[in-house]
């Protein structure tokens, strides 16, 4: 039975057990000791992400405006294929932070 443990213990992904905190004054996220901000260019991809991001409807971490261009305040980003400040990867389960899209009012809450 110890053995059986062990080895499903081994064999969760590591990133399950990822520190992950959210400054809300700076609108950073860190993970595993790396400071990402959580606006500018977002690249989505398939592996790889700096973080892994969930969409939801409700009680969301931070809420997020796509835009065209200036995605230089806390929640402002810009989806591009090249040259990201940051790396997502999206997700229904496990996710490292919950985003909103909205409109308007972006930001942490």
């Amino acid at each position: 039975m110890k053995k059986l443990l062990l080895i499903l213990l081994l064999c969760l992904p590591i990133s399950i057990f990822a520190k992950v905190s959210i400054d809300k004054d700076n609108c950073t996220i860190t993970k595993d000791g790396k400071t990402f901000p959580l606006y500018g260019k977002v690249k989505i991809v398939e592996s790889f992400p700096d973080i892994k991001v969930k969409i939801v409807d409700s009680f969301a971490d931070i809420k997020v405006t796509i835009v065209d261009s200036f995605a230089d305040e806390c929640g402002k980003v810009k989806i591009v294929d090249s040259f990201p400040t940051i790396k997502v990867q999206l997700v229904n389960s496990f996710p490292d932070i919950t985003v909103k899209i909205v409109d308007s009012f972006p930001g942490i809450k």
